[in-house]
């Protein structure tokens, strides 16, 4: 055990006392790690890595039965967020969720989604004579606390690895290139073999005349292999400004006709190209291929599985 998590232990004892011992708390059979391991079960996390919880979730968590007297706690929490002059729209956001009912019907019921600031202010507000209100306030105090000490320990910058910019740079070039084809298409490109045309200008303006196959063959590349899978971050880079730039000036320019849309992708392949030789930069062709990015993404994701398993552990 770690110095945090034996100072994290011992706190939880001041608060809990002998109950934190795994002894039976209730007819329940549950003990404080079965608490414990209820919140982490419930807690869930927003496309940023933020955690929440489901205000009915919580209910249960916390020991009330009626929606409408756990709904009163939750006025009260919203009301000491607003006072402590935090935005409670940032931490209790009204939502609707479908339940199955006896019939088998479904009916939309009201829920809210809470942060961990706006949970911890529920636990604070409710009946403290309730052992899981107890129980929720001092969890809340030693995650927030968890957190603090976490973001002291982070460092401010951890400069990325080639293999984490190539897979950030290629994920974004995914995304791009919808945006790319949703431009294209509102110019005139309306099939799939028109967006491989348009696309292939794109590539003969960055790539000095050179097409996906002449690519391919420049670099020794197999002919199922995709181009973009096997570029190392500096590459990636030039075609994400390329994807980006083009899209940009199809809109602005309120450009019309696939040909026009053709010559517009090359234009702006050719002058990333030149961007590049001003520099004094290699020229795209000529960068070795990298390897698999699929091999990439799967070896770091076992990495960061590893590394979970380690602090764990």
């Amino acid at each position: 055990m770690s110095e945090d998590d034996d100072r994290f232990e011992k706190l939880a004892k001041v608060a809990f006392g002998e109950a934190f011992q795994p002894q039976i708390l209730k007819a329940s059979d549950e003990t404080i790690d079965d608490l414990i391991a209820a919140f982490e079960d419930a807690a869930q996390l927003d496309d940023e890595g933020n955690e929440f919880w489901l205000a009915r979730d919580l209910q249960k968590l916390l020991g009330y039965a009626k929606w409408d007297n756990f709904l009163t706690v939750v006025r009260r929490a919203r009301d000491a967020c607003d006072a402590s002059g935090h935005s409670t729209a940032d931490h209790f956001a009204g939502v609707g969720k479908m339940v199955v009912l006896g019939s088998g019907a479904e009916r939309e019921i009201e829920d809210i989604v809470l942060s961990r600031y706006a949970s911890y202010l529920v636990a604070q507000n409710g009946d403290s004579k309730k052992r899981e209100i107890a129980f929720a306030q001092t969890y809340f105090a030693i995650q927030t606390r968890r957190q603090e000490i976490a973001d002291e320990k982070a460092p401010s910058y951890t400069p990325l690895s080639e293999n984490e910019r190539r897979c950030l740079l290629r994920d974004e070039i995914k995304e791009h290139n919808k945006n790319l084809a949703s431009a294209a298409k509102q110019a005139g490109v309306r099939d799939g073999m028109e967006f491989a045309i348009f696309q292939t200008h794109g590539y003969k303006g960055l790539y000095g005349g050179l097409d996906v196959p002449g690519i391919r063959r420049r670099k020794g590349l197999k002919s199922g292999q995709h181009i973009l899978d096997h570029m190392g971050s500096t590459e990636l880079a030039a075609n994400l400004f390329r994807a980006t730039q083009t899209e940009e000036k199809l809109r602005r320019d309120n450009v019309r006709g696939k040909d026009a849309a053709n010559r517009t992708h090359f234009d702006v392949g050719a002058k990333v190209r030149q961007t590049i030789r001003d520099l004094g930069g290699d020229m795209p062709e000529t960068l070795p291929p990298a390897e698999d990015i699929k091999k990439v993404e799967r070896r770091l994701k076992r990495g960061i599985g590893n590394q979970k398993r380690l602090t764990n552990d």
